[in-house]
């Protein structure tokens, strides 16, 4: 039996209980290994953001949560050594830039300088940012909380300080290290309001009940984030979150830390690619500031070309490593085309806004913006081998409705990238798919386990041709697309 050696770097353990892991340690299923030449694999975490990760003191394990299950989970798969080592939000890129860990396992938000360092992995969870306060009836919308007097806390140097940053103009910002330090201050009125998620604000209600929810007023995605220079690493990992999720492991796993509600909506690989999708042109503000500082132009015929056939010759790659029947060329070339439009658009579109403030320092374009589009791409390409046969049209344009996001994109660029994705679905592949597919199966494919409890599929139990809900209750494709 493979098993992990957990080495451990951190400081600052906070107490807390590690009932759960303590229990998957002591039954074996998470047994430690023996083989000191195991490959080692270090896991960077926060340890301040439960449910996802939390310091604990009990050894031997020095943090629980989600995040961390399932590290140890696929430590255990692969038969890896996992050492633990300790961030804080304010450093994260730096510290994955700099090698101090392999992946970024601790509710880590998809935010576009993230990818510039990283590769993300396909995502795990939708959340959105809410406001917690005691005077809930005095505001109806964030905006009523944007005032000269009111003092609302973040948590310094991670996604939730931009979200802050963004949406609140006129009132004071409280910055505070510690994430745990948030809760404290707001419970020790020291602090109006507090900016958190929709997974750690139930939490923090239960520690005091007079606390009141607005929001949530974005949608953001959780993911893992990957050295970028550890491409076989990302991709054995997707690959393992995708196999995970078809077995029913994810499904499990959200509804012991998140609740059922965040089990409705699993990724497969459709969602991951539209995930993608969306990481990608997520960049485009970034390079439009990138050129303007130097002074190039916006758009240029023989870039897109040089794009264009790099997206070709990688899908055709992936399909040959994967085993896979190729995709029609023409309905591929079109999704690219409607991709490199959408990306125009996007550029042309915050190069026009004077609003428009991008986080510095600025990326360089092609030391970091492009290489990390690149490593997107790649992923697209990987993704788009993933997909099933059986996929319908219909539901394939409405997710991409529901998943492109990106700020400035417009409606008429994401139904262009919706009609290319379905319409290559309906032309379907040029030949049967080869046996023994070299990757394994993917969320779609892999055949599903079933609860022992209520008897349902664990990765969600919806066949291609029908919807299943999304986690707002609604159907995905049902809210209109207004190009944030």
């Amino acid at each position: 039996m493979r098993g992990i050696l957990l080495v451990i770097n951190t400081s600052n353990r906070r107490p807390g209980g590690a009932a759960a892991l303590l229990a998957m340690l002591c039954a074996g299923l998470v047994p430690f290994a023996t083989d000191a030449a195991a490959a080692k694999l270090r896991i960077g975490t926060s340890g301040d953001y439960p449910p996802y990760s939390e310091a604990v003191d009990e050894a031997p394990v020095p943090y629980q949560g989600f995040d961390i299950a399932l590290a140890l989970a696929y430590a255990r798969d692969r038969g890896h050594r996992i050492e633990f080592v300790r961030f804080r939000w304010s450093k994260l890129r730096d510290d994955l830039a700099s090698k101090k860990f392999d992946i970024a396992m601790s509710g880590v938000t998809v935010r576009p300088l993230r990818s510039v360092v990283g590769r993300f992995t396909v995502p795990l969870l939708e959340t959105g940012a809410v406001v917690l306060t005691r005077a809930v009836e005095r505001f109806e919308s964030i905006h009523d909380l944007d005032r000269r007097k009111t003092r609302i806390g973040v948590n310094a140097g991670g996604h939730l300080e931009q979200v802050a940053r963004e949406h609140f103009h006129s009132a004071t910002l409280v910055f505070i290290r510690e994430n745990s330090a948030v809760l404290e201050a707001l419970v020790g009125y020291t602090i109006d309001a507090a900016v958190t998620d929709s997974i750690e604000a139930p939490l923090w209600q239960a520690a005091d009940p007079e606390l009141g929810v607005i929001g949530p007023f974005t949608r953001d995605r959780k993911a893992y984030l990957v050295r970028a220079d550890r491409p076989e690493l990302a991709r054995d990992l997707d690959q393992w979150l995708l196999q995970r999720e078809a077995d029913g492991t994810l499904g499990k796993l959200r509804r012991q830390y998140f609740g059922p509600l965040k089990d409705r909506a699993p990724t497969t690989a459709l969602v991951a690619l539209v995930a993608a999708l969306d990481e990608r042109l997520s960049l485009m503000p970034w390079v439009v500031a990138a050129k303007r500082e130097h002074g190039l132009p916006i758009t240029s015929r023989r870039r897109e070309k040089v794009v264009l056939a790099t997206a070709m010759t990688d899908i055709r790659a992936a399909e040959e490593q994967a085993g896979r029947a190729a995709w029609p060329e023409p309905g591929v070339r079109a999704l690219f085309e409607a991709q490199i439009s959408a990306a125009k658009q996007v550029q042309l579109a915050a190069g026009r806004d004077p609003e428009f403030e991008p986080e510095t320092p600025l990326p360089q374009l092609d030391r970091a913006l492009r290489p990390a589009i690149l490593r997107i791409g790649d992923r697209i390409s990987w993704l788009l081998t993933e997909l099933p046969d059986d996929l319908d049209p219909l539901w394939v344009k409405k997710t991409v409705r529901r998943g492109l996001r990106s700020r400035y994109l417009s409606p008429t660029s994401v139904n262009g990238i919706a009609d290319a994705l379905s319409d290559l679905v309906k032309a379907g592949r040029e030949q049967p798919a080869a046996q023994g597919h070299a990757a394994g199966p993917s969320a779609n494919e892999a055949p599903s386990q079933q609860s022992g409890e209520d008897g349902q599929n664990e990765a969600g139990g919806e066949s291609h041709q029908r919807e299943p809900p999304a986690q707002d209750g609604n159907l995905p494709g049902d809210q209109p697309v207004d190009g944030q």
